[in-house]
């Protein structure tokens, strides 16, 4: 049985303020809400407030509202006003998140077989869904990403698309990693970006490298470009040299400013090696803390 969707939507006179551009789109962008407020709740503070901040749907334990038409284009990923995420991404924000535990849990539910629906009725796969970290860096959907829980919610999703008959793989939206790029001793972020054409280097897709031209961290790391253009602007220097060669995990635990670089150009994308620690875990040393917030990036 299809799920039932409420609409509440933004009044056309808010159009040009909310969701000023038609769109057909490509993604599906997975948030959490940063407060504890139910899914009428968000989407009535959305559209009555004065802020351009805009999303399609919010989703609790026990419905989903919308709020903006899903042929226009919405506020919701920060990567600019002709960002592929603003400008072709379906906004999904799941409810109650700020506090997580029991209720959270049991509102994240709705949400996975919600955003399986929406892929199966548009024909995309499971490479269409995206979290919002991907498209400007922000630590979102921050409750799925603290827990490291971000493959497990893919699965789950997928999993219901394949119950739901749908397909595994997209035909039409382009994948999000830009290929694998060779790191030049002493490069940095800013001419990583300068040669994809693109704002920001991201380090958003991992993957098994061999080419000891290419720099891996446990054998998993793969550095892409991805566009995260944002209209804020930021005082986070953006130029971070990298280390040349392949780097591996061995025991006893690997260390040194080879790390320290890769653990600074994490941070400075917002990845950070163990945030909240001194220096958000910039120490130089390749642990298990570094390893698991890499690996929450997949």
């Amino acid at each position: 049985m299809a799920i039932k969707v409420v609409k509440n939507l933004v009044s056309k006179s808010k159009y040009g303020l909310k969701c000023p551009n038609p769109m057909k789109a490509e993604y599906i962008t997975i948030h959490n809400t940063a407060n504890d407020a139910s899914a009428a709740n968000e989407i009535s503070y959305m559209k009555n407030n004065s802020s351009s901040t805009s999303f399609h749907f919010a989703v609790d334990d026990k419905q989903v509202i919308q709020g903006i038409p899903t042929n226009r284009n919405a506020w919701h990923t920060g990567d600019g006003t002709n960002g592929t995420g603003n400008r072709k991404s379906i906004g999904v924000e799941i409810c109650y998140s700020k506090s997580g535990g029991a209720r959270y849990k049991a509102a994240e539910k709705l949400p996975i077989k919600f955003v399986a629906q929406l892929l199966k009725e548009r024909g995309c796969g499971i490479d269409s869904v995206r979290k919002h970290q991907d498209w400007n860096g922000k630590y979102c959907p921050h409750r799925i990403l603290s827990e490291g829980r971000w493959n497990q919610v893919k699965a789950a999703i997928e999993k219901e698309l394949k119950a739901l008959g749908g397909k595994t793989t997209s035909t039409s939206a382009p994948k999000a990693s830009r290929g694998t790029y060779t790191v030049k001793k002493g490069e940095t972020l800013s001419a990583i970006a300068k040669e994809h054409g693109e704002s920001v280097a991201n380090l958003q897709s991992w993957n098994n490298i061999k080419d000891p031209n290419k720099i891996t961290v446990g054998q998993k790391l793969k550095l892409t470009g991805s566009s995260t253009s944002s209209p804020k602007p930021s005082s986070k220097k953006t130029s971070y040299a990298l280390p040349s060669g392949v780097i591996r995990v061995t025991s006893p635990m690997r260390k040194g400013d080879d790390i320290r670089q890769i653990q600074k150009a994490l941070s400075a994308l917002y990845f950070y090696p163990n945030k909240g620690a001194k220096n958000n875990g910039i120490d130089g040393i390749y642990g298990p803390k570094t390893k698991a917030k890499i690996e929450a990036k997949l």
